[in-house]
């Protein structure tokens, strides 16, 4: 495995399973841009949602992501989102888009029109991408690949003190079920479905602290980077 100049280092994995939170510290340890590519795809939603587009309007939805305006703000703490020039950070982090996310995400021309931007933005390197697509479909070269997962009642329960930190109450049960519903459609989508990309090295998160995840990731790169150097 050889790492570029300049590499994209990629974190796929289902909703929860703590990739956006370590991919985040882990591109500011180590002074790399961070790629929040699924707030490309909540933008989208949230557009959706405003415009009280059915979910099943496929071309509507294909168009709208054909023209969008999306921008990714690197900040000290991550990025901020941008839509059509307004703020959207905390928008996109809602309930309402939390459930229609997933159904948009399957849209084949939305795909399509989010990778195009991506490896735009990841072509000037020294970038850490997180998503569900990242290392099999967006940067299959990317010399390094990490799957990250962990259980459902784990995920569940940071989904919920997520929200009650924002003051929403939820459910956890409720939690549970969404989770594995967005799992499914993820996993068995026609277009780009969730799934490890080939070698990447899987990360249980289920016990790990976020500074546990960090560390290891970061470690991974230093070390492929002291490889290169010997």
């Amino acid at each position: 495995m050889s790492i570029s100049h300049k590499p994209v280092i990629v974190i796929d994995g289902p909703a929860a399973s703590g990739k956006s939170t370590t991919a985040r510290r882990a591109a500011k340890e180590l002074a790399w841009l961070y790629m929040d590519t699924g707030a490309m795809y909540r933008a989208i939603t949230v557009k959706v949602l405003r415009l009280d587009i059915g979910l099943d309007d496929k071309d509507t939805i294909a168009t709208l992501a054909e023209n969008i305006d999306i921008k990714l703000e690197p900040v000290e703490d991550g990025v901020r989102v941008y839509l059509d020039g307004d703020e959207i950070s905390e928008e996109i982090r809602t309930p309402e888009v939390d459930k229609a996310v997933g159904p948009i995400c399957e849209i084949a021309r939305v795909r399509e029109c989010m990778v195009d931007l991506q490896r735009q933005l990841g072509s000037a390197g020294n970038v850490v991408a997180e998503g569900r697509d990242m290392g099999t479909i967006v940067f299959p070269d990317a010399p390094l690949k990490f799957y990250m997962n962990a259980s459902i009642e784990a995920r569940a329960e940071r989904r919920r003190i997520d929200q009650e930190k924002k003051g929403i109450k939820v459910d956890l049960e409720a939690l549970k079920a969404d989770i594995a519903a967005r799992d499914y459609r993820d996993s068995n989508r026609e277009h780009s479905p969730l799934m490890a990309a080939e070698g990447a090295i899987h990360v249980d998160t289920t016990d790990l602290t976020i500074e546990a995840q960090v560390a290891f990731i970061v470690g991974q790169v230093r070390a492929l980077e002291s490889d290169q150097k010997n």
